[in-house]
């Protein structure tokens, strides 16, 4: 896209898609401690939204897992945009996290990650990108070109992980569930149970873990051992990727990836089975990362977002984790690489939170994973 026709597209974006459409409404919150809260509901009667990315100019794109990408705009939530792959939308998959490239100003990139169809009923994460064009105030994704797809796809419905983060350097870190086939997470031949790390074109990077001829792994691979990472965010100052991912019964973890790190699942755990029965070694093995922080029993998180924002000075740094499980959001008070302290808020307020992302206004913005789910957020209560 050249400069002009960025200017333009970023023009045309401004005129139709400012953050908060005429609609939204208040929701009064019980206060987080001793901060006084409130919800504003942005978008209404979504078909299970998954996740939201902010575009510079003020406009929020959100997916739907059956497979439809929106806009929200000044006029509210926009027809399904043009251009999405087509998308195996059972049990668990569909379309998924949304992102856009760091230099969308120039280029207008969009980034999906969703399940896609393979042979019989397989499916497998796979990421693409398109040019997002406005034209007579209709949004579509051109020439839209997967750039990564996780192998092998396999017939399970379940845990496709598939958050989107960029690094500072531009790169992309894709999180990738076990799929519902554990033992392949400690297996470096295939992408199952992983965070990989690519290039925004699908090229690797040249210092990748597993970059090598004799490194027994697809040069793809960032970390492994991971269930179902359904959250990631970089740290804001030192720019490490932490994660987010669901235990089995017990066991949720917020963890630290590093580059050829052993997470650890299936062979170590601070859950058990659904059945009781105890996962693998434990909950400590030689050469296996131990997590920031686990929950048990669980919360099912999914969404992770670190706080940075002026709204709510004292929430600087903290974390933010959507919890499927009690349909809530989780704050964690955050000191270096532990965690301190935590808060719930907007506890059975609105359903099932998938994501959080905190937006550029300096509100904590959230997604509920619902056949009636809206994008909402959180925002200082209104003075008496």
């Amino acid at each position: 896209m050249t400069t002009h026709a960025a200017l333009g597209l970023a023009t045309a974006l401004c005129s139709v898609a400012l953050i908060l459409p005429a609609s939204a409404r208040t929701v009064e919150l019980e206060p987080a401690g001793d901060v006084a809260i409130a919800a504003e509901i942005v978008a209404e009667g979504l078909e299970n939204p998954w996740s939201i990315a902010f575009l510079p100019d003020g406009g929020t794109l959100v997916t739907e897992r059956p497979g439809r990408l929106r806009l929200i705009g000044s006029a509210g939530l926009s027809e399904p945009i043009a251009g999405v792959p087509e998308v195996a939308a059972r049990g668990q998959g569909g379309l998924l996290d949304v992102v856009i490239d760091p230099g969308f100003a120039e280029n207008g990139f969009v980034y999906l990650s969703y399940s896609e169809p393979g042979e019989g009923q397989s499916a497998g994460t796979a990421v693409g990108r398109g040019r997002l064009a406005v034209a007579n105030g209709a949004a579509t994704l051109e020439d839209f070109t997967v750039i990564f797809r996780q192998s092998p796809k396999v017939s399970a419905r379940q845990h496709f992980g598939s958050r989107l983060v960029f690094n500072r350097e531009g790169q992309l870190y894709v999180t990738l569930g076990d799929r519902g086939q554990q033992e392949l997470a400690q297996d470096l031949t295939t992408h199952i149970g992983k965070v990989v790390r690519i290039n925004t074109d699908g090229s690797v990077p040249t210092d990748n873990p597993f970059n090598s001829a004799d490194s027994g792994g697809l040069p793809e691979i960032w970390s492994y051992g991971h269930r179902n990472p359904q959250g990631a965010a970089l740290h804001p100052e030192t720019g490490e990727l932490w994660t987010v991912e669901h235990g089995a019964r017990g066991g949720d973890e917020i963890n630290l990836p590093q580059a050829g790190s052993n997470q650890g699942w299936p062979e170590i755990s601070y859950g058990v089975h659904y059945s009781g029965a105890a996962i693998g070694q434990g909950t400590s093995a030689p050469g296996m990362a131990q997590p920031l922080h686990y929950w048990d029993p669980s919360i099912a998180p999914s969404g992770m977002a670190f706080y940075t924002g002026d709204l709510f000075p004292a929430w600087q740094g903290d974390i933010f984790v959507g919890a499927l499980r009690d349909e809530k959001i989780v704050r964690l008070d955050v000191e270096g690489e532990s965690v301190v302290g935590e808060t719930v808020i907007a506890e059975n307020a609105f359903g099932r939170i998938r994501d959080v992302r905190a937006g550029p206004d300096g509100a904590i913005w959230f997604v509920t994973d619902e056949s009636d789910g809206v994008v909402g957020r959180i925002v200082p209560a209104p003075q008496d």
